[in-house]
């Protein structure tokens, strides 16, 4: 096994998974100057990524609202539409779609946040009642 490992094309490095890329990805486009190509995202992560992968991840971010893009010559330059928190949520918001039971889900979340995050989330709900004119009676 350890053999294998020495002699694999991908020694020292590990794999990546999806939502790590699309966060990569999206902190280097807000890091620029302005819209940029994938090239310049590639290089500005070091060059390990392959351009399609690159390519392919921005698609999925412009699939997802986060970024955008216009023609450029013969390729597009990207520009972020929002941060990794948004990005964040949307992973939130695509599993909890994904679930039958959201009550369940959400109690489950809830009962498992640190006291620190749980006052957070407390706040954040009492100011979207509030915008709402939410009143509770």
């Amino acid at each position: 096994m350890a053999q294998r490992e020495a002699n694999s094309p991908h020694r020292g490095s590990r794999r990546r998974g999806q939502g790590e890329l699309e966060v990569q990805v999206l902190g280097a486009l807000r890091e620029a100057d302005g819209p940029v190509t994938a090239s310049w995202v590639q290089e500005h992560l070091g060059g390990d990524l392959a351009y399609t992968t690159v390519v392919t991840i921005l698609t999925r971010l412009l699939a997802k609202d986060v970024v955008s893009r216009e023609r450029q010559g013969r390729s597009f330059a990207w520009t972020p539409t929002a941060d990794v928190a948004r990005l964040a949520a949307l992973k939130m918001r695509r599993l909890l779609d994904g679930e039958r039971d959201r009550e369940a889900v959400l109690a489950s979340f809830v009962t498992a946040l640190p006291p620190d995050d749980e006052q957070v989330l407390r706040t954040l709900l009492d100011a979207a009642d509030t915008a709402d004119g939410g009143t509770e009676g």
